[in-house]
């Protein structure tokens, strides 16, 4: 449950003053909003529970990554995962059933297309037919489809974290739901290489490999170290690091289940192997079974990746903190360093770096000749991407001190925003924007064709609702007039 965790150090206001307000909502508002937006979701947006990207206004037009059939829900978030943890935000803030439902409709999709390895791809199709249907363990997919589970993009990892929250919030007695999580974690427990580390997916359980520690490629990496089949290797791409760390942690705290706790230490003990020696004391994207950086697609190279080492290194933090262990920052001093020396302009950091001369790569646009020029990379990919190394510097000196990272947001903040959320919804509601999460009054706009519903949007603003309904009944209780 997300709750404001700063009410102490607020000025008590008297709840009939802030109740009056409009810019200050009471708690029977701000359900009744989260109650018509999610009634507006379920019964106009969503297809069999499950949810996309985005919904044109008119409900024609449905997008994931790439345009969705009638009858596809999209797996990877902001998908259908993403949209039932709102859900579950939702319920766990007001015990309405209204919320639960949807959830228990959203896990009810996943769980239809679970695949026979045991995860997700990237979507759904319910269609038999359907091009993209996958062999799912329903027996109501395509019996020759696609069984690739892949962690690539945090999909079969959002699917098991909101999967395995509503199993512990419904105490375990959906039978269908628990055996799918326990099948799915399963699974992930047998896709986990000897050395700790994850392939980018599996259809099957992966062979132990070799335990090594990372070094640079003894080739040309220029013309060499491509596999076509590089996501059966160890991988760091897309967040992977702190996604499946996440996942293992939920699972051995709800399911109280030590394998679970061990495969995320092994987790740790593998980035920390992984991490190349200097003059690049970071991460690449892409491994093979040698820890030695190798090709992915063409636009990726094998290089030291800029996001994936900040994802790692923010991973090795939070298992300090959750295991008290001081060996997972051992690699984070020279990585942050790193980090800092290989910024580019305007306090940005490239997504690779040349092996060994640290010099940014990039790709030419069409042609996807590698190049140190950054003026024409192809627009489909993010190829810089904003430094976070001041935030981890100053987490790292937060544990070291033995001081816990807080976030917290004033009870007046969380009402503002909340009543910027409650104007921005219409009658309908619905939350509108361009496509772009830029709120939109639907009402004025001049070209309905470019209207949106977002998942993304939804979701934040269901659990800010969420979050300020918490806060608001904690304080109208606060100010009820003793009798």
């Amino acid at each position: 449950m997300r709750i404001c965790i700063c009410l102490a150090l607020l000025t008590v206001t008297p709840y009939s003053a802030f109740a009056a307000d409009e810019s200050s909502p009471d708690s029977a508002r701000i359900l009744e909003a989260m109650k018509r937006a999610t009634a507006f979701f379920t019964d106009s947006v969503s297809v069999r529970g499950g949810y996309v990207y985005t919904v044109s206004v008119d409900l024609q037009d449905r997008e994931g990554e790439g345009r969705a059939s009638p009858t596809e829900i999209w797996v990877q978030p902001p998908g259908t995962p993403a949209v039932g943890q709102a859900f579950l935000d939702a319920f766990a803030a007001t015990q309405d059933q209204q919320f639960l439902r949807a959830a228990r409709r959203a896990a009810s999709a996943l769980i239809f297309g679970q695949l026979d390895s045991g995860g997700w791809t990237d979507r759904v199709d319910f269609d038999p037919q359907g091009r993209r249907t996958g062999r799912y363990r329903s027996g109501r997919g395509n019996p020759r489809g696609r069984n690739y589970s892949t962690l690539d993009d945090d999909k079969s990892q959002a699917a098991l974290r909101f999967l395995m929250r509503l199993d512990q919030l419904t105490d375990f007695r959906d039978a269908e739901l628990h055996e799918s999580v326990q099948f799915a974690l399963e699974a992930l427990l047998k896709a986990q290489f000897a050395n700790g580390g994850f392939p980018q997916g599996w259809d099957r359980p992966v062979e132990p490999g070799p335990i090594t520690t990372a070094s640079f490629p003894d080739y040309d990496w220029r013309t060499e170290g491509r596999f076509k089949n590089y996501w059966d290797f160890e991988t760091l791409n897309d967040g992977l690091a702190g996604t499946v760390t996440r996942t293992l942690h939920q699972a051995a705290e709800v399911y109280e289940d030590q394998r679970f706790h061990k495969a995320m230490l092994a987790f740790g003990e593998f980035l920390i192997r992984a991490q190349l020696p200097e003059p690049q004391p970071a991460w690449a994207q892409q491994y093979n079974h040698q820890l030695q950086p190798i090709w992915a697609r063409k636009f990726e190279p094998p290089a030291v990746a800029g996001r994936e080492s900040e994802d790692v290194i923010e991973t090795l933090l939070q298992l300090t903190e959750w295991t008290g262990d001081e060996r997972f920052l051992k690699p984070v001093p020279a990585a942050l360093d790193w980090l800092r020396r290989s910024q580019v302009a305007d306090g940005q950091i490239a997504r690779f770096y040349e092996l060994k001369s640290n010099r940014p790569l990039y790709f030419v646009r069409d042609t996807y000749e590698l190049t140190y020029d950054d003026s024409r990379v192809p627009t489909h990919y993010s190829f810089r991407s904003r430094s976070g190394v001041k935030r981890l510097q100053r987490r790292l000196e937060l544990i070291r001190a033995g001081t816990r990272q807080q976030q917290s947001q004033s009870f007046s903040s969380l009402q503002r925003q909340a009543h910027r959320v409650l104007q921005q919804l219409d009658e309908q509601g619905r939350w509108v924007t361009d496509g772009s999460g830029k709120p939109v009054n639907a009402k004025a706009s001049a070209d309905d064709s470019k209207l949106q519903l977002e998942s993304k949007v939804f979701c934040q603003n269901l659990s800010l609702l969420a979050n300020c309904f918490t806060a608001v009944t904690e304080r109208e209780t606060q100010e009820k007039p003793s009798r």
